[in-house]
């Protein structure tokens, strides 16, 4: 069964009645961190696009989409997900899963962390409903879940590639001259960053403005405001510094300069 077939929600399960894990983990120690930085970057931007907090972020969090047997061969679960306009709460409670035939929205935007070669992100393998084959990857998110922007980023490649769904189908997106990938309802870009983050060296999947500016994390905010406080600190010092050896010249001058 899928969202497109008319049945009445109140006969299908809701996100406590599903299954929260399918028993797998997380494949790779950059995967969590990684999630981290792509959240904690955003968090800002997204807090002023929704100012009623209307929002969601997923991380290895299941999208159901159909209902099968076992119900985990419905779901989906990318490494990272944004969904607009949607409450952070269900009646109260926190999220176990979101399931689309109740919830109805779609993620604005689905990432993926490739760990192997690749292949099961971009799986466009189509479900068939007599076995109750697992659908690809691909294929769901473009046909099924039907994600406006589909991200599959490889940190041993330092590479990602931005998929958008125009008129049914996935095209993949060109970079822009800055080697960024917009994504217009955000207002913001998908890059590849070259740094250090929670002691890890490596080619990060990041977020920068329309300008080009890098969105910092929480880390590199507070290490920014601290840097502009040590400047305007020494600013001052020097300033004070100035005024001082100005008094001291005045002075040998014969000039008081308290009553100048």
């Amino acid at each position: 069964m899928t969202i497109a077939q008319s049945q009445s929600a109140l006969t299908l399960p809701d996100h406590t009645q599903l299954p929260e894990s399918d028993g797998t983990f997380v494949k790779n120690f950059q995967e969590h961190p990684q999630s981290l930085l792509l959240t904690d970057s955003i968090r800002p931007v997204l807090d002023r696009l929704h100012p009623d907090g209307q929002y969601v972020i997923g991380q290895d969090c299941g999208i159901y989409w159909r209902l099968v047997d076992p119900p985990e061969r419905g779901a989906e679960a990318p490494d990272w997900f944004y969904v607009p306009n949607v409450p952070p709460l269900l009646n109260g409670k926190r999220r176990r899963s979101y399931v689309l035939w109740q919830e109805i929205v779609a993620p604005l935007i689905a990432l993926e962390f490739v760990s192997g070669d690749g292949s099961e992100e971009h799986d466009t393998t189509s479900p068939l409903a007599e076995d109750g084959l697992k659908a690809g990857k691909f294929w769901v998110y473009e046909q099924a879940i039907r994600v406006p922007f589909y991200g599959i980023y490889n940190v041993d490649q330092a590479s990602v590639e931005i998929y958008e769904l125009v008129a049914n189908q996935y095209q993949r997106c060109m970079p822009n001259e800055r080697g960024h990938f917009p994504i217009p309802p955000l207002g913001l870009e998908l890059g590849i960053w070259q740094g250090s983050y929670l002691n890890q060296t490596l080619p990060w999947l990041r977020w920068w403005d329309s300008q080009g500016d890098l969105l910092l994390s929480g880390d590199e905010r507070a290490e920014q405001e601290k840097q502009r406080a040590e400047q305007e600190k020494q600013r001052a010092e020097q300033e004070k510094q100035r005024a001082d050896r100005l008094a001291e010249r005045l002075r040998s001058l014969g000039v008081d300069p308290d009553h100048l």
